[in-house]
């Protein structure tokens, strides 16, 4: 069985494409189409478009995550994988107002078909593409992260497989999507095997020529604590904008309809905390995460 190791761009997945070489190595990459947001290096943009085949304007994530996977790629020296999907902006499409507007739905804690639209959507996709046979998938969980393992596990079938749902045509008529499930990956999980924590991959990177972000997954992931989103805010403005346009367009056809069940992204931005926040008042567990 092939194994690949799923990038996310964060050190954890990171150390795992460091310490246990695979036969492929693949990061999937979340786009939006806000020139406001618009990546700053075009060299490097160009770059990323020639590694993806698809138009690259900007990243939902920070911008930082685009310097991670080529640094780990010269680290590791094996090649990463680029893969990606539909833009953010098309994934919330859904069809048209009654006034010919688009129609925004927003993806939240309760439906979170971001994730798999825009993270295993591409990667199924590549491989289905590429390889066809199942393959085992290295997931970036640490040795305290049993639980997360077990849900993970707890939905693979009988032969311990995970199954992901796709298109495979239309109906005769031609008016319905006709779906296969195929078992695809094996997940397993070396860094709980072998009892690493955060704090060893933390100490593993930090003399290696490799940037990170302070945070990763989306600027305005549903996941974060409000605070943390506040920091977000303050770190990218424009790309934070986005979210709370993309709300706003949202609430036009579905009233109810936010990113985050607690608050509203508007009110975020114009929350003013009593305190400086700091870099150190947040930890891993905050950042919110793609449940990959």
């Amino acid at each position: 069985m092939k194994t690949a190791n799923s990038l996310s761009g964060g050190k954890t997945s990171s150390y795992i494409a460091a310490n246990y070489p695979a036969d492929y190595d693949v990061f999937s990459l979340v786009r939006i189409e806000d020139e406001n947001c618009r990546f700053k290096d075009d060299t490097i943009r160009k770059h990323v478009e020639d590694r993806i085949q698809a138009p690259f304007i900007a990243t939902a994530e920070d911008d930082t995550i685009i310097y991670t996977m080529l640094d780990l790629e010269q680290y590791i020296g094996r090649p990463i994988t680029w893969v990606t999907g539909k833009t953010f902006d098309d994934v919330i499409k859904r069809g048209k107002r009654d006034n010919g507007d688009v129609a925004v739905y927003l993806p939240n804690p309760t439906m979170r078909f971001c994730t798999t639209e825009m993270k295993l959507q591409p990667i199924f996709d590549w491989w289905k593409k590429e390889l066809t046979e199942p393959i085992e998938m290295r997931i970036g969980f640490r040795a305290n992260e049993q639980k997360r393992a077990k849900t993970m596990l707890e939905k693979c079938n009988e032969n311990g497989l995970q199954e992901f749902k796709s298109i495979v045509g239309k109906s005769k008529n031609g008016n319905r999507n006709k779906w296969k499930s195929f078992a695809w990956q094996k997940p397993t999980f070396p860094l709980i095997n072998d009892a690493i924590f955060k704090d060893n991959v933390e100490e593993y990177w930090k003399d290696k020529p490799v940037r990170f972000a302070f945070a990763n997954n989306c600027i305005g992931c549903f996941h974060r604590e409000v605070a943390l989103l506040k920091k977000m805010q303050q770190l990218h403005p424009k790309k934070f904008d986005w979210f709370i346009r993309k709300e706003e367009e949202s609430r036009k056809t579905y009233n109810d309809r936010s990113w985050n069940l607690k608050i509203d992204y508007q009110k975020i931005k114009d929350w003013s905390p009593q305190f400086e926040l700091f870099d150190d008042d947040f930890n891993e567990c905050d950042s919110g995460y793609c449940g990959l």
